[in-house]
C-alpha cells in the first residue's frame, strides 16, 4: 500500500492564521539521555531530540543545559513548551511563571497559568492572567472567550455573553463567539439567550463550512439543549441538519438514539473549565493542517489539562500523532478513550491501524477481530482488518473476510463500494478472475466513476487482453478524473505499452513520472518505452534510476536483467511482458 492506513480522522482545518511551531521528523524511542557536559552540548541535543518528536529526551536535555544557565529564558521557554506539548502540564507550571512578563512568550505562559487558574476555579486570576500584551487574532479570540467563561465562573453569565459579543476581530470569529455565547448562556441557566444564540450559530453554515468541527459541535450542543428542554422534534431536526453537513458521525448517531428514546443528554459543556477547554478544541482541530502540529498538539494538550477525559481532544490529539509518524503515542492517546464514549470503536478501530503500521501485525488483527466480533456490522473494521491481511499478502484470509462483509450486507449503498472493490482485489491477487470481475464491476454498478475502480478493473483487463476497448475508456475516464494522479496516468501509459501503441504510451509515462518521481516502477516502465521507441541510452538511465529508489526484490531482479540484456525483440506470437498495476490503497470511510 502506498500510504500509510491510520489516516481516517485526519482534522478538517481550513483557518491560516498561524504558522508552524517546526515539522518534526520520525519518533523513536526514547533511551535514557547522555549526560552532557556543556551548555551548547545540551543544547544541541535537545534541539536534535526535539527535531526527532523525542520529547522525552529533548525535557532531559533542556534541563541539562539549564543546569548550566538556570535563568536563560529561551531554554525555559523550549522546556515548558517541550513539558506541554508531552502531557506534562503540571511540570511546566514553574516555567510558566518565569516567562509570565516575557511578551513573546507569554501567549504560552500566561495561558497556561489561566488554565491552571481554571483548574482551581480562581476566575478572577484567570481572567488577570489572560491579559496580554502581544495579541496575534488567534491569541485574542482564545483570551476574550476564556475570559467570557472566567465571568461566567464567577456567576456573571450575562455580563460574560456581552463580553464576548463585543470581541473584535475578523470574519471567522464570528462562529466562534456565537457557539461560546450560546454554551456561557446554556450553562448559566439562562434559556431564551442560549437558545437564540445557539440557533444564530447553527444558522452560520457559510462558517461551518471552514470550521466543519466546530460547527458540528455546537449542532450537537444545541439538539442536546433542546431535548433538556422537552423540545424533542425541534432537537431531532437540527440533528438532520448536521446529517446533511457531516453524515454518520458517531456523536450525531448516539445523540440521536438518546434523543429519540426520550433520554434527557448531557449537555456538551458544564462548567467554566470544559467550556474554556472547548475553545482551546475547537481553534486546535480548525488550524489543524499539514504542517502545523507541534502548534495545534500544544492547544489540544491545554485543553486536555482542563478536562482530561475529552474523548474528542484525545481523538484529535491521537490523529496528530498519526501525523507527525509517532505510532505509539496514537495508540497510548486511543486507549484512554472512555469506554462509554461514541467515539470508543473508532478509536479502537485507529489503534488496530497504527498497530498495522507499526509492523505489530499479530496484535493489529487480534485487536480488529475483537472490534469486529462486537460489531459485526461495521464495514470500517472489516475494511481495516482487510487491509491488515493484504499488507501480509495474506489474500486468502482477506476475500474469506470480504465474503463475510458481503454476507452482512443486505441492500448494497453507494458507500460499501469499497467492500466489493477490496473484495474483487484479494480474488484478482489469487489468481481467480472469476470471483474477480463481477466484483469489480459490483462496485462500479455502486459508484459509476469510482476513479480507482475504473483503474484496476480497466488495466486488468488490458492484462488479459480482453475488453480492450472498454478497457481503455475506463483508464482514460479514470485519468480524466484524477488528472494529477501518477500511479493511474502510469496504467493509462502501461496499458498502451502493452497494445503497442508506443508513442501514447511514451507520453503518458513521462507524465507519470513528473507527477511521481521517487516511484521506481513508474520510472521502471519508462525506461521500458524508451526502449521500444528506440532511445535505449535514456532507458538505462531510467533503470538505473529506477535500482537507485530501492525498489522491491522482484522488481530489482527485473531491472538489473534489462540493464545487463535490455529488452528482448517483440514476437508477434508472444505476449509481451505483464505487470500488475499497484492501485493506491482504498479512501478510508468516514468515521
Amino acid at each position: 500500500m502506498r500510504q500509510r492506513r491510520a489516516r481516517w480522522l485526519s482534522g478538517l482545518a481550513v483557518l491560516a492564521v498561524v504558522s508552524a511551531v517546526g515539522q518534526p521528523a520520525l519518533a523513536k524511542q526514547s533511551d535514557k539521555p547522555a549526560e552532557i557536559t556543556s551548555l551548547s552540548g545540551a543544547f544541541l541535543a535537545a534541539r536534535v531530540a526535539e527535531a526527532d518528536n523525542d520529547l522525552g529526551n529533548a525535557i532531559d536535555y533542556y534541563k541539562q543545559a539549564l543546569a548550566f544557565d538556570p535563568d536563560d529564558a529561551a531554554l525555559q521557554q523550549s522546556l515548558m513548551l517541550s513539558l506541554i506539548a508531552d502531557g506534562r502540564f503540571s511540570e511546566s507550571l514553574p516555567y510558566a511563571d518565569k516567562l509570565k512578563e516575557v511578551p513573546d512568550v507569554e501567549r504560552f505562559s500566561r495561558l497556561a497559568l489561566a488554565v491552571e487558574s481554571f483548574r482551581k476555579k480562581d476566575y478572577s486570576k484567570a481572567e488577570y492572567w489572560l491579559k496580554l500584551s502581544l495579541e496575534a487574532d488567534l491569541d485574542k479570540l482564545i483570551s476574550g472567550i476564556m475570559t467570557g467563561w472566567a465571568k461566567e465562573g464567577a456567576g456573571h453569565g450575562g455580563e460574560a455573553m456581552a463580553y464576548v459579543k463585543k470581541l473584535q476581530g475578523p470574519e471567522w470569529f464570528d462562529l466562534f463567539k456565537s457557539y461560546h455565547r450560546a454554551l456561557i448562556a446554556d450553562v448559566a441557566g439562562l434559556g431564551d439567550k442560549a437558545d437564540a444564540a445557539y440557533s444564530a450559530a447553527v444558522a452560520n453554515t457559510a462558517a461551518g463550512g471552514a470550521a466543519p468541527e466546530t460547527w458540528v459541535r455546537c449542532a450537537t450542543a444545541y439538539a442536546s439543549f433542546l431535548a433538556r428542554q422537552g423540545n424533542k422534534d425541534k432537537a431531532l431536526s437540527v440533528l438532520d441538519q448536521a446529517e446533511t453537513f457531516v453524515s454518520g458521525k458517531p456523536e450525531i448517531v448516539a445523540l440521536r438514539a438518546q434523543i429519540a428514546k426520550g433520554e434527557k443528554p448531557a449537555p456538551l459543556v458544564s462548567s467554566p473549565a470544559e467550556g474554556a477547554s472547548e475553545i482551546l478544541l475547537d481553534l486546535a482541530t480548525a488550524l489543524n493542517r499539514g504542517g502545523g502540529e507541534p502548534f495545534v498538539r500544544l492547544y489540544l494538550e491545554y485543553a486536555l489539562a482542563l478536562r482530561p477525559d475529552s474523548d474528542a481532544a484525545l481523538m484529535q490529539l491521537a490523529a496528530v500523532a498519526e501525523q507527525m509518524k509517532d505510532g505509539q503515542k496514537a495508540i497510548e492517546l486511543y486507549r484512554r478513550i472512555p469506554e462509554n464514549s461514541p467515539l470508543k470503536e473508532i478509536a479502537d478501530l485507529q489503534l488496530g491501524l497504527n498497530l498495522a503500521d507499526l509492523n505489530r501485525n499479530d496484535e493489529a488483527i487480534a485487536n480488529l477481530k475483537t472490534l469486529l466480533d462486537a460489531h459485526p456490522d461495521d464495514m470500517r473494521a472489516y475494511l481495516a482488518l482487510g487491509g491488515v491481511y493484504s499488507s501480509k499478502e495474506d489474500f486468502r484470509s482477506a476475500a474469506d473476510l470480504y465474503d463475510k462483509a458481503v454476507e452482512r450486507l443486505k441492500d448494497p449503498t453507494k458507500a460499501n463500494w469499497n467492500i466489493f472493490y477490496q473484495r474483487g482485489i484479494a480474488y484478482e491477487r489469487l489468481k481467480d478472475w472469476a470471483k474477480a470481475e463481477p466484483n469489480f464491476r459490483k462496485a462500479l454498478e455502486l459508484f459509476p466513476d469510482q476513479p480507482q475502480v475504473l483503474n484496476y478493473l480497466g488495466y486488468s483487463l488490458v492484462d488479459r487482453n480482453a475488453n480492450l476497448k472498454e478497457a481503455l475508456e475506463m483508464i482514460q475516464k479514470a485519468a480524466d478524473l484524477r488528472p494529477s494522479d501518477g500511479y493511474i496516468i502510469d496504467s493509462l501509459g502501461w496499458a498502451y505499452y502493452k497494445l503497442g501503441r508506443y508513442d501514447d504510451a511514451l507520453r503518458e509515462m513521462e507524465r507519470a513520472v513528473s507527477l511521481k518521481p521517487e516511484d521506481p516502477v513508474l520510472n521502471d516502465h519508462l525506461g521500458d518505452v524508451y526502449w521500444r521507441v528506440g532511445r535505449k541510452l535514456e532507458a538505462t538511465f531510467q533503470w538505473n534510476h529506477a535500482r537507485d529508489l530501492k525498489p522491491d526484490p522482484d522488481l530489482l531482479g527485473s531491472v538489473e536483467q534489462k540493464l545487463l540484456k535490455g529488452l528482448p525483440p517483440i514476437e508477434p506470437t508472444t505476449a509481451q511482458e505483464t505487470q500488475k498495476p499497484k492501485p493506491d490503497p482504498a479512501p478510508a470511510p468516514k468515521g
